[in-house]
């Protein structure tokens, strides 16, 4: 009996015992957690349409250009040369997901996701009002093609394509730019029509998520799932059933008015099936904690109102962990999750500290490959380097010269005494710096040049000077 009743964990409940899809129809969900996920998705949608518009210090607020390998974050630019910062964001980001999901379970999939905002607040939401709710639906799915079928399809795949091709726009702006999309459109489709083939592109592939694949993103592709099982432990807040109370010593019954269930030793879970029609993933949460469960508390909204209706208290599905709803344990800060905080902490800290030592000038001066040092009049050597700028400001910066501050000698600019370094771009060039072989301690020293804007220092870079032996 005990593994007759496992037998939901050997497959996934969006699929029929054939290896058919068992489409989900999910109840539209209301109550108090419903509302707040729609307010917390109100934000997050509007901040992640306006992001690619919002400007700071002529930047970008989020920018994610791969193709340039140009990222702005929050306003601050990053540049391959700063991939260091960007790895220990990343870095930083896991941990903290990790930590979330040691606390608090699988919340960020059912509150934060993308993937579960648009496709639980936007295009459900389209479809309630198209088809109907779950009874509608399933009846208009299993009804012949008529008129009202087609006209509803119609309707619905219409909006949604709509809808698709306006965040594949969003999705643009976050890649290449929201200014240069704005000057795509201005310009017209048919003068760039390979952005217009990708953004089409982009629109299928989220029409394809939204419109049929659902909730299998979250089941099959995402690895967020499965890296759940691994965080999880009976400590851990979540969506949890109360089996102590819902099923008593003999088990789940059907309501009956007037029935004292305590006295024939039936829990509180009336066997109504609500928490499992309303479900987005079809799951039936009574079964305990599942990989297909996202935490986003449908199922806590439709029993407390059954509840409600039947005179029981609320909470017989509730945020919980298995220790509190089995021991009566509450919640504490566990050592794990002290570690958590720590690590996170401490990476946050050198993070900051980095990006506040940050320059906005960004100097490399290389001695050019294959080069050796030439000897000339006055017992001066000399050797050829490579520059390379990087200015990350969206200002220019004018008059940039170079200044030897370790030893007395010369910088020698190819063709130029000064220049201009553009904003957002990396200006390259040829300079010699040429000393006196009486200034050098050795065959290889080591220069700190000054890189000068209007004669005020912006940044300090080394070199190594190559010399004859004979002066060490």
């Amino acid at each position: 009996m005990a593994q007759d009743q496992e037998n939901f964990r050997d497959s996934i409940g969006t699929i029929k015992e054939d290896g058919k899809r068992a489409w989900v129809f999910p109840k539209k969900p209301s109550g108090k957690f419903y509302n707040y996920r729609k307010y917390v998705s109100y934000f997050l949608l509007i901040f992640l349409v306006t992001a690619p518009f919002i400007k700071i210090n002529g930047n970008q607020f989020l920018m994610f250009n791969v193709l340039e390998r140009r990222f702005n974050i929050f306003g601050f630019p990053f540049y391959p040369q700063d991939f260091h910062l960007f790895v220990i964001s990343m870095i930083i980001g896991v941990i903290f997901i990790a930590l979330f999901t040691v606390a608090f379970g699988r919340i960020f999939c059912g509150w934060m996701c993308p993937q579960t905002i648009f496709l639980e607040m936007v295009f459900r939401r389209i479809e309630y009002w198209i088809d109907g709710d779950r009874g509608a639906q399933i009846k208009l799915d299993r009804q012949p093609w008529n008129a009202e079928k087609i006209r509803k399809r119609v309707l619905k795949w219409t909006i949604f394509f709509i809808i698709s091709f306006i965040i594949a726009n969003v999705f643009l702006a976050y890649l290449i730019g929201s200014d240069r999309l704005i000057q795509y459109i201005t310009d017209g489709p048919l003068r760039h029509i390979s952005t217009m083939v990708s953004l089409l592109i982009f629109t299928a592939v989220f029409y394809f998520v939204f419109a049929w694949f659902r909730e299998q993103v979250c089941i099959i592709a995402c690895p967020y799932g499965r890296m759940q099982g691994v965080l999880l432990d009976n400590k851990s807040i979540v969506v949890a059933y109360d089996h102590k109370r819902g099923e008593g010593e003999n088990g789940r019954k059907k309501w009956r008015k007037n029935e004292d269930r305590q006295a024939l030793g039936h829990g509180d879970c009336i066997d109504c099936f609500q928490c499992v029609n309303v479900c987005p993933t079809g799951i039936d949460i009574r079964n305990g904690t599942q990989l297909e469960c996202v935490n986003c508390t449908a199922c806590i909204d439709e029993c407390d109102t059954i509840m409600e209706k039947v005179n029981l208290p609320k909470g017989l599905i509730r945020y919980a962990s298995e220790d509190e709803i089995t021991k009566k344990e509450k919640f504490k800060f566990t050592p794990r999750l002290k570690g958590y905080t720590a690590v996170l902490t401490i990476l946050t800290g050198v993070l900051i500290g980095m990006l506040f030592l940050r320059n906005d000038l960004e100097a490399n001066i290389l001695r050019l490959p294959g080069q050796l040092y030439e000897h000339k009049e006055g017992n001066i050597i000399s050797n050829v380097y490579t520059y390379k700028l990087l200015n990350k400001t969206t200002k220019d910066v004018n008059d940039v010269t170079f200044k030897l501050m370790s030893h007395k000698g010369e910088v020698k600019l190819v063709r130029h005494e000064s220049f201009t370094v553009p904003a957002e771009e990396l200006a390259e060039g040829t300079l010699f710096i040429e000393i006196n072989a009486s200034e050098l301690n050795g065959d290889k020293d080591k220069l700190k040049i000054g890189v000068y804007s209007d004669d005020k220092l912006v940044e300090t870079t080394t070199a190594r000077f190559l010399a004859p032996r004979s002066y060490n």
